[in-house]
């Protein structure tokens, strides 16, 4: 079991009954809710809270079933309660456990340091508040600002607002944080009549973490919660007591938790560098002719070559590309390994065209790519966003459907950010300078081996000893890819490896999982 399965384990069997025993001798979670309720009838009477016009009562009738009392109205709700809790709790909704719930005000923010420190959901982090993300609101902000408002110690929150941030709780412990601070309108304050109550709220809330991002409102980019349902969710209550003893063993846990998770760390960074070095290990062997064996009938690399020299001559001829200066010729001292006799060593820009410009009408959508939507590693997969041809033309590198595309940036080089491109929109694309572009020469080499070669620790090793600039941005030389050597299989056996790393790659992620 993962350490996160095991924290919501035993929160789960927090929140159940299920982790501590019951003692007979603690005062009934009946009594608690009474005393809440006493308590929250004071703060009315105080005009600190409102009466709340659809108050109710959950009970245990005499048949074991569980009411709600509304009024005179009474409902039968036992089949709405997710799961059974000991006889010395009780069920009640968030708004009969805790004394007052609010969201923030939306702050008039100042563009300078004031004293009126305001939190966010970036500040509200699993745990605690962090205050390299505070804000500041003006003073204008603050006049008249009831004093309820501000966190007190005790006080739990609960982020409110957009995917991956919405159900983040915190425990706000004042000690800790020698500040006066305010929240915005994307937090929930829950203030409840004892700290213990509300460490076991945090609990609650951690443990319903899941269920919370379910169940929020509004669009797959933007969703929300609503105070009033939140207000309703079913909350188990142990005893006082009981509470106490709860939270005393989740933090005993905690230490625990926290260890066998950096055990899991550091297995599973153990099982990653394994899997790495095997993964490294078979495209060493793929480009140097030891995966797949050699087939006799396969038209050998030298009249490949040949076909592509001619082919690029021909293009050039044609006006479609330039010609340049002559490529030095591979010394045998410069090859680092034997391959098979039907290879051929090449430099890469033999044998490909590097950095294309498209030639597009302006209005035409195209994909856009940037660095951040390559991914790297040694999957083949990128994404893009749609822009106009006009607005991207310039200042960006050009690709179409087939092209290659290999960061040449640190970290990016290293982490083998490299891909093929393809369901371009409208087939073409452009993105981030800090891409090169190579494009086979009429599909003569199959893309997906040249990919398999830059992702190749030879290729990435001495691309990082070409590395130029300074040490906070290196990138390898411009001309290391134009140089570089390229060991060349008949077109067919570079087919052959590809299928087979492919094969051999699933089932290395298969035994990962």
């Amino acid at each position: 079991m993962k350490a996160e399965q095991l924290r919501k384990s035993i929160l789960q069997m927090a929140i159940q009954g299920k982790l501590i025993p019951q003692d007979s001798s603690d005062e009934p979670a009946s009594v608690l809710l009474e005393k809440i309720r006493a308590e929250k009838e004071n703060l009315i009477k105080q005009g600190k809270i409102k009466k709340d016009k659809n108050d109710s009562v959950i009970f245990k009738g005499e048949d074991g079933k569980f009411y709600k009392k509304i009024g005179k109205e009474i409902k039968d709700i036992t089949e709405e309660l997710p799961f059974e809790i000991p006889d010395s709790w009780v069920w009640g909704y968030l708004k009969d456990f805790v004394l007052m719930a609010f969201s923030g005000k939306s702050p008039q923010y100042s563009k300078t340091p004031t004293p009126h420190k305001v939190v966010g959901q970036q500040s509200n982090q699993w745990g605690g508040l962090d205050l390299r993300f505070i804000k500041y609101a003006t003073e204008e902000f603050v006049v008249d600002m009831p004093p309820y408002y501000y966190l007190q110690d005790g006080d739990v929150l609960l982020n409110t607002l957009g995917n991956g941030t919405l159900g983040r709780s915190s425990y706000y412990q004042k000690n800790d944080i020698a500040e006066t601070l305010l929240t915005d309108g994307h937090l929930f304050v829950f203030r409840t009549l004892d700290k213990i109550l509300s460490l076991y709220l945090r609990i609650y809330l951690v443990n319903k973490y899941d269920e919370i991002v379910k169940s929020a409102n509004g669009s797959t980019n933007q969703t929300f919660l609503s105070l009033g349902k939140t207000m309703q969710w079913l909350v188990p209550v142990p005893p006082f007591a009981e509470q106490k003893r709860i939270v005393e063993a989740i933090e005993k846990f905690e230490p625990l938790l926290a260890e066998y998770d950096k055990l899991e760390q550091q297995a599973t960074k153990f099982d990653n560098e394994i899997f790495d070095k095997i993964k490294k290990s078979i495209l060493q062997y793929a480009i140097q002719g030891k995966l797949v064996p050699q087939d006799s009938s396969d038209e050998p690399a030298s009249i490949l070559l040949e076909k592509i020299r001619a082919e690029k001559e021909n293009l050039i001829k044609q006006g479609k590309i330039k010609k340049e200066k002559p490529l030095p010729p591979i010394n045998d001292d410069e090859k680092p390994f034997d391959i098979p006799d039907s290879w051929e060593w090449v430099r890469l820009n033999e044998v490909s065209i590097s950095n294309p410009k498209n030639n597009l009408d302006d209005n035409m959508q195209v994909s856009f790519i940037p660095m951040c939507l390559v991914k790297d590693g040694y999957s083949n997969y990128h994404d893009f966003e749609i822009r106009k041809w006009k607005d991207i033309k310039s200042g960006f590198t050009h690709f179409a459907n087939g092209d290659l595309g290999i960061a040449k940036i640190t970290p990016c080089f290293q982490n083998k950010k490299s891909v093929i491109f393809s369901n371009l929109e409208n087939g073409y694309g452009a993105g981030t300078t800090e891409l090169s572009i190579i494009r086979t020469i009429n599909n003569m080499i199959n893309a997906n081996y040249l990919l398999w070669y830059f992702k190749s620790d030879y290729f990435i090793q001495n691309g990082v000893k070409s590395f130029t600039g300074t040490a906070g941005q290196q990138r390898i030389h411009k001309d290391y890819l134009k140089n570089c050597l390229v060991p060349l299989p008949p077109l067919n056996e570079q087919k052959r490896i590809v299928a087979r790393i492919e094969e051999i790659f699933a089932q290395i992620d298969k035994m990962k999982v």
